[in-house]
């Protein structure tokens, strides 16, 4: 919903009602995760849940929903006839929650877009719609909750996977006994994750930085690009990165926010800035780090980083020279080589040319380790 979610707010605002359509779970090759959303109100919409495939459908559904006033759970994939009807041809399954959305649906609204708008996490749990249905919704902040599913036991485990959720930056269903019991999976609850965006540290101010920054603002980082040197670490330089600091790589490092999301690019590859940089790297919970460079200048890298006294495990976490094998040359084709190896990390990939593969195209969302590779969606919050 993060991508729609300015729009729905002046709607809101202005005292409309209007439908909003969520993918709340997939299953094989489906073209949009979990959060995707579409709003409609009257002739207008915005936001996608299908990439094209059943757009026409969810939207009449929309407008329904909007009229009628009651929230709907709709399943499209492959089995269903009414699903190649409307075009689901891909191979996968979408069940999409559509709901009726205005200040007295929804009164929260507007607090969970001011949160989104601080970089506050919160997330939304939603009992979804079945023979169970209440039509209950509960907001979730680290420190506090407002509204409730039910029971107070209901509200407790939902409360803590939510935050758990949060803290992963991950969107999906959670199934529950009707009093919060885990071993039951009778209530299903939609808990949609609004994590700040994954961070981004690029350290270099040179031209493959530029590029990278590009691309990791593209993907939803929020991106850093530090350098010592205050000649070359400008905002004119770097003008798609949202912070550029004038600091030694290592002492910012130092002191900087770094969670199991944050991905540290170090393009420096000069000895004085990357091995410090790189001992304080190694240590942190970052999900990636990787450095630029050649082999040989790897081989010399690890040499001085063990000299510093880093462990194996730890030397094992470098990602160097950094990138998937793609032939790159310039700093635009390298930003792609970097991107291409976040989002295999992620993801779980081969890397291979899906011609030269069989099976399913999309894997298991939890089939790689998390680096916020791809910003919104399953993992980065819709």
């Amino acid at each position: 919903m993060r991508d729609v979610l300015s729009q729905i707010v002046r709607w809101w605002e202005a005292g409309e009602r209007f439908g909003v359509a969520t993918v709340v779970d997939t299953f094989r090759s489906a073209p949009r995760p979990p959060g995707a959303s579409m709003a409609v109100l009257g002739d207008e919409a915005v936001g996608s849940v299908s990439g094209g495939c059943v757009e026409g459908a969810v939207y009449e559904l929309s407008r329904e929903v909007a009229a009628g006033g009651r929230p709907v759970l709709q399943r499209y994939g492959v089995s269903d006839d009414d699903a190649f009807s409307v075009g689901l041809t891909c191979g996968g399954i979408i069940d999409i929650l559509v709901e009726p959305v205005s200040k007295d649906d929804f009164p929260e609204l507007g607090e969970i877009a001011a949160s989104v708008r601080r970089h506050e996490p919160v997330a939304v749990a939603t009992v979804l719609p079945g023979p169970r249905r209440r039509g209950a919704r509960r907001v979730v902040w680290p420190g506090r909750a407002s509204g409730s599913l039910g029971p107070a036991r209901l509200d407790a485990a939902v409360d803590d996977d939510a935050r758990g959720m949060l803290a992963q930056g991950l969107t999906s269903v959670r199934r529950y006994g009707t009093r919060g019991e885990r071993r039951l999976d009778e209530l299903p609850v939609f808990v949609h994750s609004f994590a700040p965006p994954p961070r981004m540290l690029v350290f270099g101010a040179i031209d493959f930085a530029a590029a990278v920054a590009r691309i990791g603002r593209f993907l939803g980082y929020h991106v850093v690009v530090c350098d010592a040197r205050p000649v070359f670490a400008t905002a004119k330089r770097f003008p798609e990165a949202d912070e550029v600091v004038v600091k030694w790589p290592h002492d910012y490092l130092s002191t900087a926010h770094v969670d199991a999301r944050t991905v540290i690019c170090v393009l420096t590859h000069d000895p004085k800035f990357d091995v410090p940089l790189l001992e304080v790297a190694l240590r942190t919970e970052a999900g990636y780090v990787g450095a630029m460079g050649s082999r040989r200048t790897h081989e010399d890298r690890l040499a001085r980083l063990r000299e510093a006294g880093l462990t194996a495990d730890e030397l094992a976490r470098l990602r160097s020279p950094i990138g998937l094998d793609l032939g790159a040359r310039t700093p635009e084709e390298t930003a792609v080589s970097i991107a291409a190896e976040l989002i295999q990390l992620r993801w779980g990939g081969s890397g291979r040319a899906l011609s030269d593969t069989t099976g399913r195209i999309h894997g298991p969302a939890d089939g790689g380790h998390d680096t916020g590779a791809t910003g919104p969606g399953t993992r980065g919050g819709g």
